[in-house]
């Protein structure tokens, strides 16, 4: 039994299809599956069951994918004792950020990070937050950026930064109050986003009763609802970074809501709780300090970083 087997082990569970798990270890197919032959042999046990349509693991398979997943996790941990102890940032960051975060931080994240950080392996992929800790248990990717809030055993949650949210009027609509609480925002009119304007801790929690508002629109992005409340009137509630993205003469119609607290998203880093790559996790947050709005960044980060 050697490393490259547990290799192709996991990725064969990962995959149920043998041709996939050869591509995303960069061997044939051919050679995958004779190693894992190979090991079945030396083990003495099936750790899949094939047919011409399916792959499968065993009972006991499943549980020989677990420890290799286990053992492999471990076998990386030495080399990152070893990077952090000599100072070294370099390798592979696997990020995950959530889809109505990654419009407005990905674009300028990921210019500074390559700039500054040039001998390190950046991988991201946008994930839902459920997706993003199954990823951070299995050991698939190094951390996640997400909305707070999502608990999970076995994962730490880091605050990054607090968000406010904006209101943004149809330049037809009839309520231009200057500033905006919680009870101005009627149901009637109001183009939302659920995903992701309906907060657990946010004002517009009564988004939660489905029958009520004009419309809401399941999916989709807050470009699109800026675009239907100008064809359409009305309003809708947008991210304080988005309000970048507008039009002058757009910017015109986002008004402010009072209340800090009911209108506002959290946002957090998300890491395995037996991580240890303290450095490769502030360079992640030192490229958000060089272009998240002034204030946004909880104060902690901004002064100490993290500290594992």
């Amino acid at each position: 039994m050697n490393i490259q087997q547990l290799k192709y082990v996991t990725a064969v569970g990962r995959f149920r299809n043998f041709a996939r798990a050869a591509e995303s270890c960069n061997v044939s197919q051919p050679t995958l599956s004779a190693m894992l032959q190979k090991l079945e042999e030396e083990l003495g046990i099936r750790i899949f069951e094939r047919t011409n349509r399916s792959v499968n693991p065993t009972s006991a398979g499943e549980k020989i994918i677990r420890q290799a997943e286990h053992v492999l996790m471990e076998i990386e941990r030495i080399n990152e004792i070893v990077s952090e102890d000599k100072g070294l940032v370099g390798g592979k960051l696997r990020l995950s950020v959530g889809p109505t975060i990654a419009p407005y931080v990905l674009p300028k994240f990921i210019r500074h990070y390559r700039e500054d950080y040039p001998t390190v392996e950046l991988s991201i992929q946008e994930m839902d937050v459920d997706f993003m800790q199954t990823a951070l248990l299995r050991g698939e990717l190094d951390a996640g950026i997400a909305i707070s809030d999502n608990r999970r055993e076995g994962i730490l949650e880091i605050p990054l930064y607090t968000e406010r949210f904006m209101v943004y009027l149809a330049e037809s609509c009839w309520r231009k109050l200057p500033v905006f609480r919680p009870e101005n925002l009627e149901h009637e009119g109001m183009w939302i986003m659920r995903g992701a304007q309906c907060l657990r801790e946010s004002a517009f929690s009564f988004c939660k009763g489905r029958s009520k508002g004009n419309r809401v629109y399941e999916a989709g992005t807050v470009a699109t609802l800026v675009n239907i409340v100008d064809e359409n009137g009305g309003f809708t509630i947008i991210p304080e970074m988005h309000v970048s993205y507008l039009t002058e003469k757009q910017r015109e119609n986002v008004r402010r809501i009072e209340g800090d607290f009911l209108s506002q998203r959290r946002v957090s880093l998300y890491i395995k709780q037996d991580y240890i790559r303290q450095r490769m996790l502030n360079t992640l947050t030192d490229t958000l300090k060089k272009f998240m709005p002034e204030g946004m960044l909880y104060e902690g980060i901004v002064r100490f970083g993290i500290k594992l």
